[in-house]
Formats: structure tokens, C-alpha cells, sequence
């Protein structure tokens, strides 16, 4: 392991996790990135990493940095062009991955268990963590969010388990690998598989054959925990699977044929109490925080790989009790007379949607009003543009927000809702907008996966200006 490292891109959720387990490694950890701010900027700081803003060929001079001893790890910001990427090939320093540090570093001696999908990783790679810790196993974490009950979204553990999210996206401009690739894991969850990242993958395709890669590094004694809802992951095992398969369903027991692999049966029809079942056996009742068929079904595969790892499933469900949730995932930032303000990470109309009927079952006919953000790459290209309208449908009232780097008209989505649905193009405006009308029991849902210039605080302010007018 190398004595200093510099970190390009050091902001972002991921390599600003690889700088936290670095630095708790031992090793003098320096980043640098265009866009320096909290909450990722102070945390790094609290750690004692120093941070510089931009991305200036100097920072890899001396004395910052030391030409022959010391590492770059590039993050997938970086392209080609830029004048911090030129020098560094151009003075042929030593550089690498995130994701290939990640492994050279921390994972290699590791039994490692990787959660994989379009949807749900971080969740899903939250509770299997916390199953692992309730268990008394300690394990190492790199997520791509905070979990409530650990506060940090990485951490190395002193066990042999650790649990990482295993993103498809790219690796960086010199590999075009997926991430997950250099993982190496002995547990994977494949959670779901649909088209997203428009700006690397040209189709579906594409993506399977990353999974179809990601499978063939599997090794026979681990296992595979695959979503039995999935016909595109099933695809990706008929290609070559030589590792053991365990399903899980989160849909009814009662509405599967099947009795084989993990399924559940709904005692609350917003999933927030469930039985857990293997192969037909009752394994015990889960009664937690967390609402939604997706969420259910994000328990079950983390219940499935800790049994892997050794969990009893007693314990596992235990654990599940306990689970705080993550920040951004139908976190509630709020409540002002009886209104409550949600953040949400969604940015997939099947992640909307999902979040949507979970919340619906939980709320029954209280008025639940949809802020969405349109904010990823595949959605700023307007690939799901056709799907978002059915996403939102569950929600009473829709506004929708048209940043000035939006490549299309929200205006398709808007004419397909009717008069349900509204367009914003100043922030201020819209927070305003709705915080003058908002009625207390209404639930106000704000979906990106930004920071969406902060208007979850603006609407709790908005609503507490609003009562105290009153």
C-alpha cells in the first residue's frame, strides 16, 4: 500500500469513501474537486483530509505531492482534455482506480459481499450491513449513502466480511469496466436490471453483458442472491452461472406458485410488517421502519446473504427492527403542523413509482404531493421521459421541476397528467407555492438525486413562516 495517495474527484459518495477507509488504513490521503461543499467537504475534514478546490495540474508537483512515491486515484469525473489528467500521463505518475484500489487495498483478503442492480444498492447494501454489525460480526462498509444506525458511509471493520455496493457504472476514463468488476465478491444480490445510464450504456444489452462478466468472476463455493421477479437478471444467469442461486420474491406467497427460495406474506400492505419465508418454512416476522414491496424485497436478499456469511435468520430479522433507514431514502426531514416533508433519492420512473405506492399504502387518501428533479444523466437525456407520467400517477398533485440543463420540455409529462400536474423553473417560486397551500396530513415527496438547492429546508421554513402568519 502506498505511503500518500491523492484523491481526483474526492467529493463524490464513492471516492470520498475510498479517502475515509484510506485514511483509516493509514495512509496520508489529499483530493482535490470542482465541487467542494458539505455535507461530503466537512466530513473529509473531520477526518483530517485535506481538500483542494478544482482540479490544477500543481496539486501532483511538489511539495503537495511527491512525483516518484506517491498515487493518484482518478476518479470517473475525470476525462481526457483535462489539464490535471494530461499532466499526470504526461509526467507518467503512478495512478490508478477507485475501484481498483479499492480492491488491491482493502478487499483482496476480504470475503467480500456486493450488492448489484438498477435500484436499491444502497438500501439493500445499508441492511445487510447493519445485519452483519447486529450480529456482533463488525464488518467493513463502502455504500453509496449514510445509514442512520452507522452515520458514515464507510468504515473498515476489523472481520474478514465487508459489504460494498457494487455500481455498474464505468470505472474511469483509462477502463470501461463496469466498477463492480474489480470486486471480486463471494456473496453478490443481484436486486433488479432495467436500462439507466444512457450516457455509457447504448441499451439493455450492454448492461447484461457487465452483469454476464460480473457472474463469471463468482466463485463456486459463494452464492448468488437473485431477484426471482427479474426475467432480465434471469437472462444474465442462462448465459453461465457457476456459483449456487438463492430467489427471493417480495411479492405475496399467496400470489406465487413457487414455495421455493425467500418469500414473504404482508401482515401491513405497506410492508411494514411482514413474515419471512424459506422454501415454504415460516422463518419469523419482520415489523420494522422501512414501506414498500421494493423494500421488502430489499430485506429478503440481505437476509439471504448474511445466512451466507453465517446469520442466522433469526437474528437477521432481529436486526431488521432496528433498521434506521438512510439519509435521502424516504428520509423525513420534517413536520410542520401535520404537513411532512420527504427526501428521496429517486431518479428512475420504477424507483418513483415504487416509492410512490409505498408511501400511498402507508397514507391511505392523505394528499401526497410529488416534487421531482429530473437530474441523473439518462434523465437529463430524456431516455424515460415516456415512463415518467405512469411513475407519478399515484401522487395527487405533481410538480415538476425544469432545470436550465434539462436537454428536453417537461411538457410531454405534463400534458399526459392533466391538471394535476405543474411546471417550475424558479426554486423560490415553487417552495412558495406549495408551502401557501399545503394542508396539514399532506405529504410532500421530493425526489433527485441532488441537492436540489436545498428546498427541503426551504419548504420546512416556508411552512413555519406560513403558521406563525397564522
Amino acid at each position: 500500500m502506498t505511503n500518500k495517495i491523492h484523491i481526483l474527484g474526492i467529493c463524490g459518495t464513492f471516492m470520498g469513501g475510498i479517502a475515509q477507509l484510506a485514511k483509516e488504513s493509514g495512509v496520508t490521503v489529499t483530493g482535490s474537486d470542482q465541487n467542494v461543499y458539505p455535507p461530503m467537504s466537512t466530513l473529509l475534514e473531520s477526518k483530517g483530509i485535506a481538500i483542494q478546490k478544482g482540479f490544477k495540474p500543481q496539486y501532483l508537483s511538489a511539495p503537495l505531492f511527491n512525483e516518484e512515491k506517491d498515487t493518484v486515484v482518478v476518479g470517473n469525473v475525470m476525462t481526457r482534455g483535462m489539464d490535471v489528467v494530461e499532466s499526470m500521463l504526461n509526467k507518467s505518475l503512478s495512478y490508478t482506480s477507485g475501484p481498483q484500489w479499492l480492491y488491491e487495498n482493502i478487499l483482496k483478503d476480504r470475503w467480500v459481499l456486493a450488492v448489484s442492480g438498477t435500484h436499491g444498492k444502497t438500501t439493500t447494501a445499508s441492511i445487510l450491513a447493519w445485519i452483519l454489525e447486529y450480529a456482533g460480526l463488525n464488518p467493513g462498509f463502502l455504500i453509496g449513502g449514510i445509514p442512520q444506525n452507522f452515520g458514515v458511509s464507510a468504515r473498515l471493520g476489523d472481520s474478514p466480511f465487508f459489504v460494498v455496493e457494487a455500481d455498474e457504472y464505468d470505472t474511469a476514463f483509462f477502463d470501461k469496466r463496469s466498477k463492480f468488476v474489480h470486486y471480486h465478491p463471494r456473496t453478490l444480490i443481484l436486486n433488479n436490471l432495467e436500462y439507466d445510464h444512457a450516457d455509457i450504456f447504448p441499451d439493455l444489452e450492454a448492461i447484461k453483458i457487465q452483469f454476464h462478466h460480473l457472474m463469471r468472476m463468482l466463485p463456486e463455493e459463494g452464492l448468488a442472491v437473485t431477484n426471482a421477479d427479474e426475467q432480465d437478471l434471469q437472462d444474465v444467469l442462462d448465459r453461465g452461472c457457476w456459483t449456487p442461486v438463492e430467489y427471493f420474491s417480495g411479492k405475496s406467497s399467496n400470489n406465487n406458485q413457487s414455495s421455493s427460495g425467500w418469500q414473504c406474506d404482508y401482515l401491513e400492505a405497506d410492508g411494514s410488517k411482514f413474515e419471512v419465508y424459506f422454501d415454504g418454512e415460516l422463518q419469523g416476522t419482520v415489523h420494522w421502519a422501512l414501506l414498500g414491496q421494493h423494500n421488502v424485497s430489499n430485506a429478503l436478499a440481505a437476509i439471504s446473504a448474511a445466512r451466507h456469511a453465517g446469520v442466522p435468520v433469526k437474528h437477521a430479522i432481529a436486526a431488521l427492527s432496528t433498521f434506521k433507514g438512510i439519509k435521502r431514502r424516504m428520509e423525513l426531514r420534517g413536520e410542520v403542523d401535520g404537513v411532512r416533508v420527504y427526501d428521496d433519492f429517486a431518479h428512475h420512473p420504477t424507483a418513483i413509482e415504487t416509492t410512490l405506492k409505498g408511501l400511498r399504502k402507508n397514507v391511505g387518501n392523505q394528499k401526497i404531493i410529488a416534487i421531482l428533479e429530473p437530474r441523473s444523466n439518462t434523465m437529463r437525456l430524456g431516455v424515460h421521459k415516456d415512463a415518467l407520467a405512469s411513475a407519478l400517477q399515484l401522487a395527487d398533485q405533481v410538480i415538476l421541476y425544469q432545470s436550465p440543463d434539462l436537454d428536453w420540455d417537461l411538457h410531454d409529462v405534463l400534458n399526459t397528467l392533466g391538471d394535476k400536474a405543474s411546471i417550475h423553473q424558479d426554486i423560490n417560486a415553487l417552495v412558495n407555492n406549495v408551502a401557501s397551500k399545503a394542508q396539514s396530513s399532506d405529504q410532500i415527496l421530493v425526489m433527485s438525486n441532488g441537492g436540489f438547492a436545498g428546498i427541503h429546508d426551504k419548504l420546512i421554513k416556508g411552512l413555519k413562516e406560513k403558521g406563525n402568519a397564522h
